[in-house]
């Protein structure tokens, strides 16, 4: 009996990063969609980070930090370091958004819990290690264009504008969001056709 020649299977390790990537940029189109935005003012603080969206809305960013960094072992060495020290440097931030002003939002209220967020956010070490966190998850950005080339520019530029966007509204933010989403899905599918059809490595003979 003659059977049908069967398709070698890709592995799963191999196919990981494009899962991993497209993950992620469903997670950062989540992160601002579901954020409450009552915090831009002091009479809306406390439901915003007493809220379940507040929560969900963040963790959702901290995992599409960390499945980016994961995702990125077979996007270059430069690239993977740079985007796991901005990680390391930016989660902590984020675990006080996510956890500490959660609690807050539940225990205080008006100027007080004003008072109190103003300086979680802005105290001196925690603005300057979370900025150098994004001034590195940048850099890694600029890294896969340069390793890549075209395909990562959205996710290069998402990742530059990441500090700016926190001070526009809503809109903005949710586009900046989708933006980065876009970029992430682009680099998933060239995962996945690396994957599929490995060629020549990255440089100008590979893009």
């Amino acid at each position: 009996m003659v059977t049908a020649p069967t398709r070698p299977a890709v592995p799963r390790a191999v196919t990981a990063p494009a899962v991993l990537l497209g993950l992620a940029g469903l997670l950062f189109v989540v992160y601002p969609v579901v954020r409450p935005y009552g915090d831009a003012a002091p009479a809306g603080e406390a439901a915003a980070f007493s809220s379940t969206a507040w929560v969900v809305a963040h963790l959702a960013a901290v995992a599409g930090f960390v499945l980016v960094g994961l995702a990125l072992h077979g996007f270059g060495r430069a690239a993977e370091v740079t985007w796991w020290v901005g990680t390391g440097l930016v989660l902590p931030y984020y675990g006080a958004e996510v956890f500490a002003l959660h609690v807050l939002g539940q225990r205080l209220s008006g100027p007080q819990l004003a008072e109190v967020a103003e300086a979680i956010r802005l105290g001196p070490v925690a603005a300057v290690v979370f900025v150098a966190g994004l001034v590195a998850l940048a850099v890694a950005g600029v890294l896969l264009v340069a390793r890549e080339g075209v395909v990562a520019v959205p996710f290069a530029v998402a990742m530059i504008g990441f500090l700016p966007q926190f001070f526009a509204g809503p809109e903005v933010r949710i586009a900046h969001g989708v933006l980065l989403g876009v970029g992430l899905v682009l680099l998933a599918v060239r995962a996945a056709r690396r994957a599929a059809c490995p060629g020549p490595g990255p440089g100008i003979a590979g893009r």
